[in-house]
């Protein structure tokens, strides 16, 4: 597939996850694509994958790391097109116990890691021409859940700046979007799996179904699904999707 060719996309947290896939489903359609990330060594693999790949890690929360790397990134593929902020951490406590370190390091890397990629991203772009900023967030974005207020208020903040970045671009050629999936089966879901059994006691299966069942189709969603979504976001059939939070959770309210 071609329909991608000549666009050059940068997503960030792609080592592993949605990332990942996100990158894959990009380049296999033809965009070159800059995989960032904080290891390297996932992005090496990732980048053997498909030759379309390009390897950049930076920390999405360090600012002169991530203009550097994009920088970089625009000697080898030109001006980005698509940007995509991915990159995000999840820990869980409740409220008493979410020190003020937990709840900045959480806006940092949830938040202003989107601000930082967006930033740095847009200002690369060609403004009159037709461009993608897309923030993958999450149904926390929409709505609360006990025990992890700090990613909440973050990824609320995403769509909070989605939104508003959405009316100040749209006489641009760039849409901003969000995409907001629910529990998704990934590492960062397996690690909260791996922290519900050893702070609850309860076993694994449990853990998992408590997780699953929030979704009323019963299922976690695939990252394939999120990249699919991405791929719809840049297609000419978006174009006049902007400033949206698209929730991906099998009906989840």
């Amino acid at each position: 597939m071609t329909e991608m060719m000549g666009h050059h996309a940068i997503v960030t947290g792609a080592g592993s996850g949605a990332g990942e896939a996100i990158a894959l489903s990009l380049a296999a359609r033809g965009a070159r694509v800059t995989a960032i990330g904080r290891r390297a060594a996932p992005l090496e693999a990732l980048a053997e994958a498909n030759d379309r790949i390009v390897a950049m890690p930076a920390d999405v929360t360090n600012r002169e790391e991530l203009d550097a790397a994009i920088a970089r990134a625009i000697e080898r593929n030109g001006a980005p097109t698509i940007v995509v902020a991915n990159a995000g951490s999840a820990e869980s406590a409740p409220f008493l116990r979410t020190d003020v370190d937990l709840f900045r390091s959480t806006l940092d890397v949830n938040l202003t890691g989107v601000f930082n990629t967006f930033q740095a991203g847009f200002s690369k772009m060609n403004q009159t021409q037709p461009g993608r900023l897309i923030a993958i967030a999450s149904t926390a974005g929409l709505k609360g859940y006990g025990y992890v207020s700090a990613y909440c208020a973050a990824k609320h903040g995403v769509v909070g700046l989605v939104r508003s970045l959405a009316q100040e671009l749209a006489r641009t050629g760039v849409t901003v979007n969000a995409i907001c999936p629910g529990f998704t089966e990934t590492p960062m879901l397996w690690r909260s799996i791996d922290n519900i059994v050893e702070k609850t006691g309860r076993s694994r299966e449990e853990a998992e179904a408590s997780l699953r069942n929030v979704n009323p189709q019963g299922r976690f969603i695939q990252p394939d699904e999120i990249a699919e979504t991405v791929v719809w976001l840049c297609s000419d059939a978006a174009a006049s999707v902007t400033g949206q939070a698209i929730s991906l959770s099998g009906g989840e309210t």
